[in-house]
């Protein structure tokens, strides 16, 4: 032979058709949040013209930046086909590190806030990482242990007590409060962790072998993924983004006890799922989860405004979960579908 060609396997065909079709599914599914977030900012408006003004927007950015940081977190442990439930109570007792911190040293810098937070985070995280990877016991059972051990810490340092906002340096409290061109200083906190953590997942090798474990933990752990270790280091990056969020938390609402972040878990879980990201694992981002954090909190700003009963948020947000479910088992049968066809043409 003269030359030679290089043809590409079906099975290699199939991998690329796949990894295509996920990415687009993926996209349809973002954008239909994007999309029902716009109509019901619209929805809104149109009864209270006053529901866009720019102290309104601010409120919303405000009020979704926590929840959204939280998110992320969540959604690097849920795409392993795990869960991180103490993400509240990791919340709470850094919020009140956070506070305790200033009242013991006044003069302590804002920078020296963070970190401490984040070193808090990251050590209840990887208590977290550490028995689920080493032990392998399931996620949703240590997380609510660890959900309960960690709220029980808080409450015994906190005994009763409580920090307030005179006990906290006028920067850092300002930090919660102030904008960038209009832009809320702690939502620009919440835009940097996103873009790092989008970056990371979809540039790296270690960002993208989460998804292969949430797909198939043992066919990772077959084809010499470290599986242990990248499943210890998502619990590490959901215990620090917590640890940050407690100490943002502190900066916007000044007087923080032991029952900051309370029952926050929940909501932290609504917003992955809704935001796209499959329970089961493997599939998701986080961009669709920080959309789920603005789409849950906007529903929340929204309802009062619209004359509903605020019962009906709870049940707003348990219809949004069963319908990400349905819609997750929709696209993933669909998705095996077309896998399906594609293998049958390339046989």
């Amino acid at each position: 032979m003269t030359g030679t060609a290089q043809v590409e396997s079906p099975r290699a065909r199939g991998r690329g058709s796949g990894a295509a079709v996920a990415r687009r599914l993926l996209v349809v599914r973002e954008l239909g949040i994007a999309l029902a977030l716009v109509l019901l900012v619209v929805v809104t408006t149109v009864k209270t013209p006053r529901f866009l003004s720019a102290q309104s927007i601010k409120d919303l950015l405000l009020g979704s930046t926590i929840l959204a940081i939280l998110a992320i977190g969540q959604a690097i442990v849920v795409i392993t086909r795990n869960v991180d439930l103490s993400v509240g109570s990791i919340l709470g007792i850094t919020a009140f590190a956070t506070g305790t911190l200033f009242k013991s040293h006044p003069g302590a810098p804002i920078v020296l806030a963070l970190l401490v937070g984040v070193a808090v985070g990251v050590a209840a995280g990887a208590v977290n990482g550490g028995l689920i990877a080493s032990a392998r016991v399931p996620a949703l059972v240590v997380t609510l242990g660890t959900l309960y051990v960690f709220r029980g810490l808080d409450y015994t340092w906190a005994t009763g007590r409580q920090v307030n906002a005179a006990d906290m340096p006028h920067g850092f409290l300002t930090m919660g409060t102030k904008t960038v061109l209009g832009v809320p200083v702690l939502a620009l906190f919440a835009v940097a962790v996103l873009l790092v953590a989008g970056f990371v997942l979809r540039s790296y090798r270690s960002g993208r072998e989460l998804y292969a474990i949430g797909s198939d933990p043992e066919a990772a752990r077959l084809s010499g993924i470290p599986v242990g270790r990248r499943v210890f280091c998502a619990f590490v990056a959901s215990g620090a983004l917590a640890g940050l969020a407690g100490v943002l938390y502190a900066s916007r609402f000044g007087t923080v006890d032991a029952n900051a972040g309370l029952g926050m878990e929940l909501n932290v879980v609504a917003a992955v799922v809704v935001g796209g990201v499959a329970i089961f694992g493997g599939s998701g981002s986080v961009y669709g989860a920080v959309l789920g954090a603005v789409l849950l909190t906007t529903i929340g700003s929204a309802l009062p405004v619209l004359g509903i009963n605020p019962f009906w948020q709870g049940a707003a947000v348990g219809a949004l979960i069963l319908a990400a479910i349905g819609l997750d088992r929709a696209l993933a049968v669909r998705m095996a579908r077309r896998l399906r066809g594609g293998k049958a043409r390339g046989a």
